[in-house]
């Protein structure tokens, strides 16, 4: 009737060949109890017993149940449940012996229940408690990248749970599932979840919060997940909900929906709450709270994608604005490597001296055409859904190959080149202070400043692309005036740090980007933890697999500095505002529009789009970081390791003082 996922409860002074254990539930015509499988015994018959298998079990023991456990909820409430006892499948002492009946030799006179299902749609998921365990099918549009967070109560262990984020529709409603999927005993399923595919999970349980209005869905002991490929013969195929969900699934358009999906970056929820809460009587707090200075060790003790939130007090002494991520070439990396964290106390730099990852994309870049993905792909899936009895649509041949051309909103935001003139230049370095930028960068400068003077500039004829991709060509950002902002205090500090933490320029995969059907098969080895099965030579560099496009092709990051209250150490981080609609990032923000100052982005991590103006250029936004000066902020902060040396570090929110509450 249900299946856990298989628990591994090995220690080190403890001696077992096998450490495993897995609890089943089995029910005849006069109710439920539970099943265990010991040991030696898991390897050989986990993953044999599946829902709906039917069982004849001999030489078996009866043992008094662990109470201390979670249990599935029946989805029918009238069929009894013996707790009390359990029973326990052993390789010995007795041994036990186990037949699993093909369903053609099942007698009627056995009376056996049938394997029921409690599906929900969308539209229904707002009416149920939170704790409420239910089953749900549904088209997916969105999958992140698997991560890991530390067990509760070991957390200087190194205990991982293993999870990925997931958003699902089933036509019932404008808003998706969004669901939390740990990893379910099932890696060939766990980590094959792409964009276009059908996906069914089991046992999922509601998960509400009063900070936030939207409700998930988390996968508990038993969830078991179904993807394109493992439908046939399941038991829930003839129930009603999945019949409709089928149904709708044949009114779609691949390349409409294709359009909608996603995959991968940074993601987050639920949305962080308005008033930041911090536990100070038992010392314990669900983020907690960290000095500037202990984020070195926390960086070093960062694993293999995991992800960690934390917080930390300080000022916010700088700001820049980038087009998009990128990879940057400097001392001590190549071009296509990430440069590991830095600890230094920089000196400044001059404009003309930064990296060409930081340099704008030149006007007129070509853009990328996307194919769709077949219909046929998804006619197989119906087909297998329709395995019950009903005829499966096969898929239209016209629509085979559609070309998906990336498109802007209505509103266009025209990027306007500008030049740093001699004038200028010397105007930046007054205000500065008298830099410490050595010769030979000032005459590269005002070299570069001269030739520019020489060349006509039309204001209208620079619309640069950000598209996530960088030429090494073009101005740089830094040689923008407005694209940079700085405090008051922060020129006569930044020299004095003990420690800068810096991580080099935006990860590509730290940003969702489009699903490319053709290339699913890259795309989803980028986000997963690891392969199911090994297999040789299937691994492509970034030279050979596709190029990233990401969700907001208009979209663009800022860089903010983050000053410790010691003005000992500082930390940069990246603060990515939601942009579109397409964005898996939107679903569960507030919509209540703000005024599109830079702390107000950072307090609801989302820029507001005008009904006339539409999105502000950044540089707006950006003439509007002095409110930030000298303002005492709590951050939160989301670090994750992509892997070896790369790290990033994200702005989840920014709060006032006024809005931390000490209980």
């Amino acid at each position: 009737m249900h299946k856990a996922r298989l628990r591994f409860y090995g220690k080190p002074d403890k001696k077992f060949d096998v450490p495993y254990q897995a609890y089943f539930e089995v029910a005849d015509q006069t109710g439920m109890m539970s099943l265990v499988l010991w040991n030696s015994m898991c390897p050989d018959w986990y993953q044999r017993f599946t829902v709906g298998s039917v069982l004849h079990l001999q030489s078996y023991a009866l043992k008094q149940s662990y109470q201390q456990r979670t249990r599935p909820r029946p989805a029918d409430p009238l069929m009894p449940s013996f707790t009390a006892i359990e029973i326990c499948l052993n390789q010995r002492d007795p041994s036990a012996v186990i037949h699993i009946i093909p369903p053609k030799d099942v007698q009627p006179h056995w009376k056996l229940p049938d394997v029921t299902y409690h599906f929900i749609t969308r539209s229904e998921l707002e009416g149920f408690p939170h704790n409420h365990t239910c089953d749900i099918i549904g088209l997916v549009l969105f999958v992140g990248r698997c991560e890991r967070v530390r067990t509760k109560g070991a957390p200087d262990l190194e205990r991982f749970w293993t999870y990925r984020w997931v958003h699902v529709v089933d036509g019932t409603s404008d808003q998706p599932f969004i669901l939390e999927i740990f990893s379910t005993s099932q890696p060939d399923i766990f980590d094959s979840i792409h964009p276009m595919t059908y996906l069914v999970c089991t046992q999922m349980r509601v998960c509400r919060n009063a900070s936030h209005t939207v409700p998930y869905l988390t996968s508990s002991n038993e969830t078991q997940i179904f993807i394109t490929g493992h439908h046939k013969g399941q038991p829930y195929l003839s129930d009603p909900r999945v019949k409709s969900f089928i149904q709708w699934t044949k009114t779609q358009s691949d390349a409409e929906v294709l359009k909608k999906t996603s995959i991968g970056g940074h993601y987050y929820f639920p949305p962080s709450p308005p008033v930041f809460t911090q536990t100070i009587r038992d010392g314990t707090a669900p983020i907690p709270m960290i000095a500037t200075k202990e984020l070195e060790r926390e960086i070093e003790t960062l694993h293999y994608r995991e992800h960690k939130r934390l917080a930390v007090q300080g000022l916010i002494t700088a700001v820049q604005y980038v087009l998009g991520p990128g990879e940057e070439s400097g001392p001590g990396h190549t071009a296509g490597q990430a440069p590991a964290a830095t600890t230094t106390s920089p000196e400044p730099v001059s404009p003309s001296a930064q990296s060409p990852a930081h340099r704008a994309q030149p006007a007129g870049a070509p853009e990328t055409e996307r194919r769709s993905c077949r219909s046929e792909t998804r006619g197989v899936s119906l087909k297998e859904l329709d395995s019950s009895g009903q005829g499966g649509k096969s898929g239209d041949p016209s629509r085979a190959d559609v070309a998906h051309k990336r498109t802007r909103g209505p509103h266009k935001r025209v990027a306007k080149r500008r030049y740093l003139t001699r004038a200028a230049a010397q105007a930046r370095r007054e205000a500065q202070g008298g830099s410490q930028i050595d010769e030979d960068q000032q005459e590269g400068t005002s070299s570069d400043s001269e030739a520019e003077e020489d060349r006509e500039t039309p204001e209208d004829d620079a619309e640069t692309p950000r598209t996530g991709s960088h030429s090494p060509e073009g101005p740089s950002l830094g040689d923008v005036p407005s694209s940079l902002w700085e405090s008051g205090i922060w020129p006569s500090l930044k020299g004095q740090l003990v420690e800068h933490f810096r991580f080099g320029p935006l990860h590509r995969e730290s940003v969702p980007q489009k699903f490319d059907y053709e290339h699913k098969d890259v795309m989803m080895q980028r986000n997963s933890f690891h392969p199911s099965q090994w297999e040789p030579d299937v691994f492509l560099g970034e030279q050979d697999g596709p190029q990233y496009s990401a969700v907001d092709d208009e979209g663009y990051y800022y860089k903010v500095t983050i000053l410790g209250l010691n003005h000992q150490a500082a930390i940069d981080a990246w603060f990515v505002p939601v942009m579109s609609p397409q964005d898996p990032r939107a679903v569960g923000l507030p919509t209540d529009p703000h005024d599109n100052r830079l702390f107000s982005c950072l307090t609801s991590g989302l820029v507001c789009s005008g009904e006339q103006s539409g999105f502000p250029e950044p540089g707006e936004i950006l003439n509007t970081a002095p409110d930030l000066d000298n303002m005492h902020v709590i951050c939160l902060l989301d670090l994750y390791r992509l892997g070896g040396q790369k790290v990033e570090v994200f702005i989840n929110k920014v709060y006032k003082m006024s809005d931390a509450v000490l209980v």
